[in-house]
């Protein structure tokens, strides 16, 4: 029946100095000690170029403001290219908002734009406070690289952790549900984290040989656990008094520990679960063990998967369009088989500059990787968010960076602009949603009537 539904909607939905004195030179050579040379050389660091943010009149602000504002308001049709995939999402917040139906959960993948959590963060706010707090859902263990941040959930590490995974996927692929892992060989070594829900479940590589960890709630002792065996998915589940809690986890003993994330949630209520990787592109997600992903992804029992990516592919020179289809295709049919009931929404990446000569200009490339996502979303019935064209069209971020709403490498936004972003986002699903309640009696009738007639 639900299928049905989903037919008929589609049709009617329509991130030098100075030199030394020759006596001060010397004296400072006599102080000095021989130092005997390293064999071992020191890895490079590749240097970050930051742009701080140009300054500009309150007069030029102001205009930039109201551009931005008027981008904003020329919706184009339809603002969500093929709305009638978010049906399956749809019923299962008019099933959540009727009490006849389970918590919600939304998976949302992207790079630096949400692993900083501004614009999901502010997803997660108008989300819940329409459909109900269903906690923080999944979150990565620790703090497994700078810039990761969850602003409804905080969490820590102790210093013995490495992390494995992050944007370039090195390693064997068992990186849990969001693409990163933490592990340590070393007893004593700690996560934690501070949270509101009244579950909690704390997933973990399952390895040979692997050690045993403590985990803790509020200071009291829930459960200890080996993490030996076949190289498999693991998860410790505890269902905890309603509240606030501090969770911790400790390694028992000096044996391999690798940790994926926590899951903390209500029983009612949506949740809103951000998993981005800075630098990451689409790409990465085939790095992950499909195996281990589809087991992760098919436990949240996502209504709505999310995908925000595009920024670091269109400054990436390797790919053409044709591949990029053909990439991007396989990741969408993936998640498809993994959450077969689910609803698919992708986020085309926002407008982006770069600096040649001394200017700014509009990155060319961002027209091929839209174009590339937009047929794959056609190809493999997904929904799509044209970012660049809903904020203003091509040249829009000069707009966005004087009016304080970007920041200065004419890229990333600042929480300001995020949340912006994430109004309008959450206005246009909403507008959709509305009309999906205004037809759904409709199509429901027609859908039971269909059956009644197959079924004599």
């Amino acid at each position: 029946m639900l299928r049905r539904v989903a037919i008929v909607c589609l049709c009617l939905l329509g991130y030098g100095g100075g030199t030394l004195g020759a006596a001060t030179a010397a004296k400072q050579t006599a102080r000095k000690k021989p130092v005997k040379k390293s064999k071992k050389k020191k890895a490079r660091v590749a240097r970050v170029r930051r742009y701080a943010a140009p300054r500009v009149s309150a007069g030029l602000r102001a205009a930039s403001l109201e551009r931005v504002a008027l981008g904003l308001d020329e919706r184009p049709d339809p603002v969500i290219d093929r709305p009638g995939a978010l049906v399956p999402f749809f019923e299962r917040l008019y099933r959540l908002t009727n009490g006849d139906g389970p918590a919600v959960h939304v998976l949302h993948f992207g790079d630096s734009h949400t692993a900083a959590d501004d614009w999901t963060g502010a997803l997660r706010e108008l989300f819940q406070a329409r459909f109900g707090d269903g906690g923080a859902g999944f979150s990565l263990a620790g703090t497994p690289f700078k810039g990761y941040r969850r602003f409804d959930v905080r969490g820590g590490e102790s210093r013995g952790w490495e992390s494995a995974g992050l944007r370039t996927g090195e390693g064997d692929g068992y990186f849990g549900l969001g693409g990163v892992s933490i592990a340590t060989g070393r007893a004593g070594q700690t996560i934690y984290l501070d949270a509101d829900c009244d579950s909690v479940e704390l997933d973990y590589l399952q390895q040979p040989g692997g050690g045993r960890i403590l985990l803790t709630d509020n200071g009291e002792t829930v459960e200890e656990a080996s993490t030996e065996g076949p190289f498999a998915p693991g998860a410790i589940m505890h269902a905890a008094a309603p509240g606030h809690h501090r969770f911790e986890v400790r390694t028992l003993e000096p044996a391999p520990v690798r940790l994926f994330g926590w899951v903390t949630q209500t029983e009612k209520g949506i949740t809103y679960e951000s998993m981005g990787i800075n630098g990451a592109e689409a790409a990465l997600i085939e790095r992950w063990d499909e195996k281990m992903h589809d087991y992760y992804v098919a436990r949240r029992d996502p209504a709505l998967i999310v995908l925000a990516y595009g920024t670091n592919e269109a400054g990436d020179s390797k790919w053409t369009e044709e591949g990029y289809l053909e990439t991007f295709s396989a990741i969408l049919q993936r998640l498809r088989r993994a959450a077969p009931a689910a609803s698919i929404l992708v986020l085309g990446p926002p407008d982006r500059f770069y600096r040649v000569k001394g200017h700014w200009r509009p990155y060319p490339a961002v027209d091929r990787i839209v174009a590339a996502q937009q047929e794959a979303c056609r190809q493999n019935h997904a929904a799509y968010w044209n970012t660049r064209a809903r904020m203003g069209a091509e040249g829009s971020m000069v707009n966005w960076v004087y009016a304080g709403l970007a920041q200065g490498d004419y890229v990333h936004f600042t929480s300001l602009g995020y949340q912006r972003l994430a109004n309008v986002l959450f206005q246009d699903i909403m507008r959709l949603y509305e009309s999906y309640l205004k037809v759904r009696p409709e199509v429901s009738t027609q859908a039971t009537d269909e059956q009644t007639s197959q079924d004599h």
